[in-house]
């Protein structure tokens, strides 16, 4: 395994998804309550389909893209 390169000094992290946005999806896709840290296994471990992921995933990015079009542009 390759080690990973460090990135630039002033990388900066992406944005954090709205938590709201995050909880929908699980529940609506993944038929996921919550995903709150309940300090149970049978509640904080979920078995999931690979086509649950999958609409998940694409879930979250078509909201991404949503999100991306509402930015608005910058100025120099």
């Amino acid at each position: 395994m390759t080690p990973r390169k460090p990135g630039p000094a002033n990388a900066s992290k992406p944005a954090q998804a709205p938590a709201e946005t995050l909880e929908r999806i699980a529940r609506e896709e993944m038929d996921i309550e919550t995903l709150e840290k309940r300090w149970s296994d049978s509640l904080d471990f979920h078995n999931v389909s690979v086509w649950g992921v999958k609409a998940a995933l694409e879930a979250a990015y078509q909201a991404g893209k949503r999100d991306a079009g509402n930015t608005p542009a910058v100025t120099p």
